[in-house]
């Protein structure tokens, strides 16, 4: 064992992954970013290149890895339906593969393993507000099959290895998360209404954007994170992450002009398919076990969320890329 822990993120230029990277360096540990640059990206760590005790490899998951370290956070996958629909075979074995290899990892080296899930493990869910022992209600062959499937069959990869293998496991269920070095064009809620109302274009409510979602500030999440990986060994998960306080999309969107005095209209587009009506997280269990609730009020994250998102878009060649693409 290292002084210091040397901590693998899998996914670590990510957007939750790089504010990741940074608490574990704040906090004193060694970090291993691994990523392929499929959606994260070499920016959102670039502040962090000085530090001795970072270090960068490009590797994609589904191939294995052969390294040494403590303990391990697989957020390798991409998150937002724009990215994990345009390969939805790679998104599958990302997912599959990526948890069998960084598993395989974990059993090799003893070493704590937590795997970032998703909400979206609940499909379209007729229990409200989501309780960890609901199984959900998912479509096995729809066109967001590839990232909801596949994140449950990694869930089930960790708890047979855990059983099997007796593998130090943690599943983190992750609801709607938001905030600072967001992908500008991920297709998510708050950088669509951002971006759209910067660029004082129209926003785009899908349905009658009377659909809800809860909004969890990446700083929460990742102090959750952290939280989840120190817990016992007991403390497993599943177990929800999020904000479980509620917004429509409707409420969403006059938020964000407001914030940015944008000009913009909001108009209506068909609903995908598949996109559930409502999800928001009972995070009871991550309070007991863990004695962690977010802190951040949206009206503060949006704050900070718009602040990036106008330095973002002072780059004229992004903001016409973005504008062409809205």
């Amino acid at each position: 064992m290292h002084l210091q822990p040397r901590i693998l993120v899998s996914g670590g230029a990510g957007f939750i992954g790089s504010h990741l990277c940074e608490r574990l360096l704040a906090e004193g540990a060694n970090v291993l970013c691994v990523d392929n640059f499929f959606t994260g990206s070499r920016k959102n760590v670039e502040h962090l290149l000085d530090q001795k005790s970072f270090e960068v490899s490009r590797h994609d998951v589904t191939f294995p890895l052969y390294v040494e370290v403590d303990q391990i956070y697989n957020l390798a996958c991409p998150a937002s339906p724009v990215h994990y629909q345009h390969d939805p075979v790679q998104t599958t074995k990302t997912s599959v593969h990526g948890a069998i290899n960084m598993l395989g990892l974990a059993k090799r080296l003893r070493a704590r393993i937590l795997q970032a899930s998703t909400s979206e493990v609940y499909g379209d869910p007729s229990v409200h507000p989501q309780t960890e022992d609901y199984w959900g209600n998912v479509n096995p062959i729809g066109p967001r099959s590839c990232y909801d499937e596949g994140k449950r069959c990694a869930e089930t990869l960790f708890f047979d290895y855990w059983r099997q293998h007796r593998v130090r496991i943690r599943v983190a269920r992750i609801f709607n998360t938001y905030g600072p070095r967001m992908h500008p064009n991920d297709g998510r809620v708050v950088s669509n209404f951002v971006v759209q109302a910067l660029l004082a274009r129209d926003i785009t409510v899908y349905g009658d954007g009377e659909q809800t979602r809860s909004f969890c500030y990446v700083d929460d999440m990742v102090d959750a994170l952290v939280k989840l990986m120190a817990a016992p060994d007991t403390v497993t998960g599943p177990i929800n992450l999020g904000n479980p306080e509620q917004y429509s999309m409707l409420q969403l969107a006059s938020q964000v002009i407001e914030l940015t005095g944008s000009r913009s209209r909001i108009v209506h587009r068909p609903k995908p398919q598949d996109d559930p009506r409502q999800r928001c997280p009972d995070v009871a269990q991550a309070k007991s076990a863990l004695g962690w609730q977010p802190t951040t009020a949206l009206t503060e994250g949006l704050k900070r969320t718009i602040a990036y998102f106008e330095r973002l878009l002072s780059d004229q060649n992004l903001r016409k890329q973005l504008a062409e693409a809205q």
